[in-house]
């Protein structure tokens, strides 16, 4: 168990700690391949960062005292994503007046309180941890955001998320392939999909690819039946 969790974090904190060894080595260096990517941000552009919230991480944090363990053993491990990855990954799904957005696998609840502060869309973040679960809540309380934003302690593989336009991912490749059925299944055509770092191996072509930060997000839109 405790080597699977190991992998678990590798691969969740590959993309962080690969952007910190590219800067160290050459902050102006390109990324090899970037040319074959359907699309791929310009390194200079401008993006408008949304200062959310901080995230609480160990089992130190405040939120944990009382709180009772998860349903299960989370599928990974809690990664907070980058503030710019958030906006990126809010651009790149069009987030826009009238959407809803549901995170799936919430953490802190950033996404969802960054979405609503820009564009004032609702949004839902589900959560299987119930410290994520009050961390998040705590944190939209804090940005004045609680009118449009709410977080379930659930499995998301479970939850129904049918009445989602936009859906955020930070999970894991192997996670996305077990969740794509669910997507397909229950998202209305045109839903958005976002993930940061991870792809959907040969099961799902992403539509576009972005790179912010020296991680990727992809983007994929439910087809029509």
């Amino acid at each position: 168990m405790k080597s699977h969790k190991t992998l678990l974090a590798l691969a969740l904190c590959a993309p962080f700690l690969l952007a910190c060894t590219d800067r160290a080595a050459d902050a102006d260096a390109p990324v090899d391949g970037s040319a074959d990517r359907p699309s791929t941000m310009d390194d200079g552009a401008a993006m408008n960062t949304t200062h959310t919230v901080t995230a609480a991480i160990g089992p130190d944090s405040p939120y944990a005292e009382g709180a009772a363990a998860p349903a299960r053993e989370p599928d990974v491990i809690y990664v907070p994503t980058p503030e710019p990855v958030v906006d990126a990954m809010l651009n790149l799904a069009g987030v826009k007046a009238g959407d809803v957005l549901y995170d799936l696998g919430s953490g802190d609840g950033r996404i969802p309180i960054a979405a609503a502060q820009r564009f004032g869309v609702r949004g839902v973040g589900i959560d299987i941890n119930p410290v994520r679960v009050r961390e998040a809540n705590a944190n939209a309380e804090a940005a004045g955001v609680t009118d449009l934003v709410t977080f379930k302690e659930a499995d998301l593989f479970e939850e129904d998320i049918s009445e989602a336009s936009v859906v955020t991912l930070y999970l894991l490749q192997s996670l996305n392939v077990k969740l794509r059925p669910k997507l397909l299944a229950e998202l209305k055509p045109g839903t958005r999909i976002v993930s940061h770092a991870f792809d959907m191996a040969d099961q799902w072509e992403p539509e576009q690819t972005q790179e912010i930060d020296g991680t990727r997000i992809y983007l994929w839109t439910v087809p029509a039946r």
